[in-house]
């Protein structure tokens, strides 16, 4: 066995005792359903300490999320929720890390259609590889479309990478299930993911 081999085991060693103590970390700050911003800094320290040892998208992704949500020192009920969701998916242990969540468990449209921005309404809804939803949203306005809360004017609703198996009881399940709803109603709304929306940018 060579020096590759056992770089490789101690690496994974390492990176999986960082997820067991994010998920501890996770289930603590998400235990009492809120979180403030002197908790997301003390996890952003976490992040900032491991990010570079860890070959985790997620905790990329993570490292990253925090950052911006930081950025402007104020930690809004979106960010709140968002990050919350995302905590939870870490204490739960429901998706492997650094997979999006797979397609089929979710309503999406089949085929996928071709999305166009002008003069069009989007919502968006979950944890976005993109960036914050702010920013998703920004990219919608810089495009000439429209991007809020789900309404039954709504064109598209996008629906974020990392999400969860378990997505039906997380706070974003909400608007997937009227969504799907309202289409099956026979309204134009198109569910699509975080992927096919980010490959017609």
């Amino acid at each position: 066995m060579d020096d590759k081999f056992y770089n490789r085991v101690g690496g994974d060693r390492i990176s999986s005792r960082q997820i067991d103590e994010l998920i501890g970390l996770a289930r603590g700050l998400a235990a009492d359903g809120s979180i403030n911003k002197a908790e997301v800094e003390f996890l952003q320290k976490w992040l900032a300490a491991n990010v570079d040892i860890s070959d985790q998208p997620i905790v990329r992704t993570l490292y990253r999320r925090v950052n911006e949500i930081l950025a402007d020192g104020v930690l809004d009920a979106d960010e709140h929720t968002e990050l919350l969701d995302t905590l939870n998916s870490f204490s739960n242990r429901d998706f492997e890390l650094g997979e999006v969540l797979k397609p089929t468990t979710l309503p999406l449209c089949n085929p996928p259609p071709h999305l166009s921005f002008e003069g069009r309404s989007y919502c968006f809804t979950g944890t976005f590889n993109y960036g914050q939803r702010k920013y998703c949203e920004q990219a919608i306005a810089d495009r000439g479309g429209r991007a809020g809360n789900l309404t039954q004017k709504t064109d598209v609703l996008v629906i974020g990478a990392y999400a969860t198996e378990s997505w039906k009881h997380s706070s974003f399940g909400d608007k997937i299930f009227k969504a799907t709803a309202w289409r099956d109603e026979g309204l134009p709304i198109s569910i699509v993911a975080e992927s096919h929306w980010v490959g017609f940018l």
